[in-house]
């Protein structure tokens, strides 16, 4: 029998994700040689973060920065809690996950900013742009395998496949000690 689950992520969200995760890839893997192919990578990956800065403000519950954006103190909190083995599962993203969405969110617009911006005429061969983009490309990718480092840990922690529910938007439903 199954284990009853509740929708969580909207197909706006999911499709972002997985949309956004493979605009990073493909820009990331064709920096040196496909500039054409890196180009539109990078301008997906911006108009995908343009939108999900407005779904953050307007789209549903679990999608919304105020559902998971949580103070610093609570942050810390559950990350200690983390360490020691004890934290609890969250519904939607916990403190650490909206700290890492916050976190790619803006690091990525940097990179997509700097990226467009060594194309225009008047940064063109400016040295600081292209070494801040090649920074925080590179600063990207780490934090995207802290983020799926996270999402591992907490899915053999709370005993749920989160890949799997960033694909179908639903997870288990909240049991007595759970987040909503």
């Amino acid at each position: 029998m199954r284990e009853p689950s509740i929708k969580v992520w909207d197909p706006l969200v999911r499709l972002f994700h997985w949309s956004l995760a493979v605009s990073f890839a493909v820009a990331w893997l064709t920096a040196e040689d496909w500039g054409d192919l890196h180009e539109w990578a990078g301008y997906a990956a911006g108009a995908l973060i343009a939108f999900r800065v407005v779904w953050g403000l307007v789209g549903p519950t679990y999608a919304r920065f105020g559902n998971f954006v949580r103070s610093p103190a609570t942050v810390t909190r559950y990350l200690s809690d983390v360490a020691r083995g004890r934290e609890p599962r969250y519904i939607g993203h916990n403190p650490a996950g909206g700290l890492m969405i916050v976190a790619l969110i803006v690091g990525l617009a940097g990179t997509a900013l700097t990226g467009w911006m060594s194309t225009l005429d008047a940064f063109w061969g400016i040295e600081w742009v292209e070494e801040t983009h090649e920074v925080l490309a590179n600063v990207m990718l780490g934090l995207v395998l802290l983020h799926i480092g996270g999402v591992v840990l907490a899915s053999l922690r709370h005993r749920e496949n989160l890949a799997r529910a960033m694909v179908i938007g639903r997870k288990r439903a909240p049991g007595a000690s759970d987040v909503a």
